[in-house]
């Protein structure tokens, strides 16, 4: 079994953004040399997270956004003290990994899918833990 690590740095504009990560991503994943096995992405923050949807079209990514904000509203009442409960409950709901094949030394993505990092609490820098097991 082999194994690449790599983390990589992701600078955040705005306090909601979908950063499209799949170029990077990918880059790593063919630099690794692994031609069969996984890619395992992890956001290390409690107000990030890492999804795969539409790459085809970027209103999806902002759709996605504009769902979460009015499921999980800045004006409700919120316990949490540090006035970032909402972009802790959107962390939840996306989540903070995800699992890609790859196939021939590349991301087995669907033909519309990309990876992206979904900033809840920007701006900001933070960290993508990509690891890719043969």
């Amino acid at each position: 079994m082999s194994t690449r690590h790599q983390e990589l740095s992701i600078r955040t504009s705005k306090k909601l953004e979908s950063v499209d990560v799949s170029d990077l991503v990918s880059r790593v994943v063919e630099e690794s040399g692994i031609a069969e096995g996984v890619c395992v992405l992890f956001v290390p923050h409690t107000t990030a997270a890492i999804t795969a949807n539409e790459h085809f079209d970027p209103n999806v990514a902002r759709d996605i956004l504009k769902a979460l904000g009015r499921a999980v509203p800045d004006e409700e009442q919120w316990d949490h003290p540090e006035d970032n409960a909402p972009a802790h409950v959107k962390a939840t709901l996306t989540g903070p990994s995800l699992t890609v094949p790859v196939s021939g030394g590349k991301l087995a993505l669907g033909q519309w899918q990309g990876l992206y990092f979904m900033e809840y609490d920007g701006p900001r820098t933070r960290r993508l833990s990509v690891t890719i097991i043969s």
